[in-house]
């Protein structure tokens, strides 16, 4: 793990930010080894939930979480643009500053057979 902590206390917003931006690189990473390397076979990102662990009193999660929906936006283009849930949570697994889940839809392959 590259990052452990909680905002705001071990990561300020911006920094936070970017933790969720890393989580976001990690699903694309993963969705180009699904469509074996290949991004186009991504038709939509329909939506993200993003956790950030946090103190109670942390009213900036939808900020935060940012970092993920952006850059899905960066890649994708109105493709990218998608549903989203973000949530404060006063512990993650492992202390990680923020954790991050995708539904996409892929496009289907040669034959009609899903991705």
């Amino acid at each position: 793990l590259k990052h452990k902590g909680k905002a705001p206390t071990d990561y300020s917003n911006d920094e936070a930010y970017q933790c969720a931006r890393l989580c976001g690189l990690n699903i694309i990473s993963q969705l180009k080894a699904a469509c074996g390397g290949n991004l186009n076979q991504v038709k939509r990102i329909v939506k993200l939930v993003g956790f950030v662990n946090c103190q109670p009193d942390f009213y900036d999660i939808p900020k935060v979480i940012n970092g993920a929906s952006d850059l899905m936006v960066e890649v994708f283009g109105d493709a990218g643009r998608h549903a989203r849930s973000a949530v404060g949570s006063v512990s993650l697994p492992l202390n990680v500053p923020t954790e991050v889940e995708a539904i996409v839809e892929l496009r289907s392959a040669p034959g009609g057979q899903g991705v």
